[in-house]
């Protein structure tokens, strides 16, 4: 019986110098050490020796197994090394190193800061306010009460009865008249929410507000301050024009357009074959919203606008779908 175990161990040394898989690894303990192998087997033949010869046979047996478990162990080890290394990829330094692509201002935030610059140096004071609204901000201190059907176009974003997500920059107008004597003019840039979605418009999009109030401000200031503002942020002479429309912040009130850039004025989907882009609301500030401001409207008058900045960076690079500014498409944002 010694001299099978000591057959078994030369079997079993000369089966684990050959190279071999985790696998083939796991066969071999298997075949060996498994319920029905061979050294399981003689250690299960032990029972049936006597004497002296059962206790001698034990602990040779026992003392093999130890053995085997052990350089099973090693082997396993040894394996899961050489598998480690085959997967390392060979550094050679001759190679050129891995090339680093630097990234860039995405298109709104350039816009956004052409934007500040622009009316910076006209003296605008840059001024930034809450997303999240109270219907007061929002609604009724520019003149837009609980059951007034403008509401019924803004599709408002709401979280409780009083709290919203603003669907304009206009309540920066309020916030800031509350807290400053005129005359002054500011600029507001920001995040604007509304349930709305197509080739023009998003649930969330960027918007610019500016307001000047002062003595004697007119809506030859506000045109005049468009026309120069627009061809810088633009980079070109646009025509413009003015469409007299209802704002219940403004009064009077109109649409601020430019000829659409994508077909020059001839008509397509971006522009609803109109040939021009609207920019967005523009007006005299109502007075009821000075009065609710704490300004006196019999002393103080001004103007106000309203524009998405998506828009207008369509406008200037001919981008005839909204939504692309929102995809994370790398090839259109590298474009800029």
């Amino acid at each position: 019986m010694k001299e099978k175990l000591k057959k078994i161990r030369e079997q079993i040394f000369n089966d684990l110098r050959r190279e071999m898989s985790m696998k083939d690894l796991t066969n071999l303990q298997i075949r060996y050490l498994g319920r029905k192998g061979e050294v399981t087997q003689l250690l299960r033949s032990i029972k049936n020796m006597a004497g002296e010869q059962k206790k001698d046979f034990g602990r040779l047996a026992n003392e093999l197994k130890r053995e085997i478990e052990e350089q099973f162990t090693v082997a396993g080890n040894r394996i899961k090394e050489l598998t480690g290394k085959k997967k390392e990829t060979p550094f050679d330094p001759t190679l050129p190193g891995t090339p680093y692509h630097p990234g860039g201002l995405h298109p709104v935030t350039q816009m956004t800061r052409l934007i500040q610059q622009t009316f910076s140096r006209m003296n605008f004071e840059l001024v930034l306010g809450p997303e999240l609204e109270t219907d007061f901000y929002n609604f009724e201190a520019l003149n837009v009460p609980k059951d007034h059907p403008a509401r019924d176009m803004q599709d408002t974003f709401y979280l409780t009865e009083e709290l919203l997500l603003r669907t304009h920059t206009s309540p920066m107008q309020v916030r800031y008249m509350q807290k400053h004597q005129p005359p002054f003019r500011i600029i507001v840039t920001g995040k604007c929410y509304r349930r709305d979605s197509d080739l023009t418009h998003t649930p969330m999009f960027n918007q610019f507000e500016g307001l000047m109030i002062g003595a004697d401000v007119t809506m030859e200031h506000l045109k005049n301050i468009l026309k120069v503002s627009m061809k810088k942020i633009l980079g070109k002479e646009v025509c413009v024009r003015f469409r007299i429309s209802y704002f219940p912040f403004v009064e009077p009130g109109a649409e601020f357009d430019v000829t659409c850039t994508i077909c020059d004025g001839l008509g397509c989907a971006t522009c609803k074959h109109t040939g021009w882009l609207e920019m967005g609301g523009c007006g005299m500030v109502h007075p009821n919203v000075l009065t609710a401001s704490g300004v006196d409207a019999e002393k103080w008058q001004g103007f106000a606008f309203g524009f998405g900045i998506e828009r207008v960076f369509m406008i200037k690079h001919k981008v005839n779908d909204l939504r692309l500014f929102f995809e994370n498409d790398v090839r259109f944002l590298k474009q800029f």
